[in-house]
């Protein structure tokens, strides 16, 4: 007996198989340096990978174990160690990790100090009070600076000890003191810093538009006031270019090109985390050099970070030619994308058609990408969108083509290959027809003839049309039948004047 399964079933199947973890590798097919990796972070950042990696890669489990332990020594949320323990018990519960791996008792890698989680505790709670009673008082006093310098300490304060909601209300209690737009300014930005941590992308774009009106707000106010001095070096360029003129190298970004990059990344975040890659793309294309981006470099994001979300986000949603223009001819993105070698390789092999060579190297750097934070979840997609468009572009020149020779093209079987341009076939994206029998697929003919007469006789028919109303509009015209409005008032009845003329 069939029995279907209800909307609900279906929802509750396809969650469960969104909760399984992604587990990836780590081999010679797919090399990943761990310490290489985390020495660019810094922080709550470093410790969040860390997490993350012991999270979905078992191979580099232990050693991130360690690390993360480590770094948690530096930080003042003990916290930490539980969200640590948990995820390295859920990776050693795993059927598929069990089978192929022998993780040690998270106790034997490394153990936190009980004497610094005491020390720690008692530090934040002597800090907390001490900050909400430097509240009180300044509040008491009306001192309207100090309160909000007592609120942003103490969002400062929560933060570093993990109270994200804590911290983001006194960040938005801070705005009612807010004296200036630099005031403004700074409190978007610590909220933007916030909300990366968080990995908040939905509410980013709002307080991006904020401090933009809190940017445009205090440079106005500062040329107002002849602080047009201070931004003088940037007259002339913006941040894409601060870093390719002759004298980029000379002299440091301006303030404003400094918060400027800065929004840049968080508008490229919030468009990524959202699924918007060609959005994303663009956004990152925006961003300065790496000067320009401040404590923000190590703290949110790496540079070679960029390059990665860049170039994949590009490959994902541009022509060929915006991504040799814009991402491989492009100076100041080319800044970033020397951090990372292979993406210049990946870029030139897609843009020469070497397709084969693009996908070996998306799968040979997979797991770099999968235990980006930001980028996990949408590795699949990414990858999947990059793939459609090679296949696309393959077949673009040809009336038909062998299948077995796409095989070759992108190291396939055929029937991977036929499976694959059957969902492009179904998805629009190619036009043509598959003969499954003889391997080969052939394009839809376009009878070019045909659309020209189509198009010819479409055109002659819109200009009888419009020869009519012209002719219909002389004749009323001669027979007096136009009604004008009086003088000085417009024309709101009657057979207004260009009615028959539309």
């Amino acid at each position: 007996m069939d029995v279907d399964l209800t909307d609900e079933q279906v929802a509750a199947a396809a969650q469960q198989q969104a909760k399984k973890p992604t587990i990836v590798p780590v081999d010679d097919a797919h090399p990943f340096d761990l310490e290489s990796y985390i020495s660019g972070y810094t922080g709550r950042t470093a410790i969040d990978r860390l997490i993350h990696i012991v999270k979905i890669c078992p191979a580099a489990a232990t050693d991130a174990f360690n690390l993360a332990v480590q770094h948690i020594h530096q930080s003042r949320d003990a916290s930490l160690y539980q969200a640590l323990m948990t995820e390295y018990e859920h990776l050693a519960e795993n059927p598929v990790v069990k089978e192929s791996y022998q993780l040690p008792n998270p106790l034997e890698i490394a153990q936190l100090d009980t004497k610094w989680v005491d020390e720690i505790s008692a530090k934040n709670q002597s800090d907390k009070v001490k900050l909400e009673v430097e509240l009180k008082t300044y509040t008491n006093n009306m001192i309207k600076e100090s309160i909000r310098m007592a609120h942003r300490d103490l969002a400062e304060f929560y933060r570093s000890i993990g109270e994200y909601q804590q911290s983001l209300r006194h960040h938005t209690k801070s705005r009612e003191f807010c004296a200036t737009s630099q005031h403004v300014l700074d409190m978007c930005l610590s909220v933007l810093e916030l909300l990366i941590e968080q990995r908040n992308y939905s509410h980013l774009s709002t307080y991006v538009f904020k401090a933009e009106a809190a940017l445009d707000a205090t440079a106005a106010s500062a040329a107002g006031n002849g602080g047009a001095s201070a931004t003088a070096p940037a007259s002339g360029a913006g941040p894409s270019t601060s870093g390719t003129g002759p004298n980029a190298k000379k002299r440091a970004p301006t303030e404003k090109e400094i918060v400027q990059s800065k929004l840049d990344l968080a508008s490229a975040l919030s468009h990524l985390g959202q699924g918007n890659h060609e959005k994303a793309a663009q956004s990152f294309l925006r961003i300065g050099g790496a000067r320009e981006l401040g404590d923000w470099v190590g703290k949110l994001v790496t540079q070679s970070d960029i390059a990665i979300y860049g170039t994949l986000c590009g490959l994902a949603s541009m022509s060929r030619g915006a991504i040799k223009v814009q991402l491989l001819d492009n100076p100041a993105f080319g800044l970033y994308i020397e951090q990372e070698p292979y993406v210049r390789e990946l870029l030139e092999a897609y843009i020469n058609s070497n397709f084969k060579t693009a996908l070996e190297l998306l799968s040979r750097y997979s797991t770099r990408h999968y235990i980006d934070i930001h980028l996990s979840q949408h590795v699949h997609g990414l990858t999947s969108l990059i793939k459609n468009n090679a296949v696309v572009l393959y077949f673009q020149p040809f009336a038909s083509i062998k299948l077995d020779r796409m095989s070759q093209a992108f190291g396939w079987t055929v029937d991977m290959v036929e499976e694959h341009i059957v969902n492009l076939i179904q998805s629009g994206e190619i036009h043509g027809r598959v003969d499954s029998q003889n391997k080969i697929l052939y394009a839809k003919k376009t009878d070019y003839r045909g659309d020209l007469f189509a198009r010819t006789i479409q055109a002659g028919n819109d200009i009888l049309s419009a020869n009519r109303k012209v002719l219909l509009r002389m004749r009323l015209q001669q027979a007096d039948l136009i009604v004008k409005a009086p003088k000085g008032h417009p024309q709101s009845y009657g057979m207004v004047q260009d009615y028959y003329g539309e």
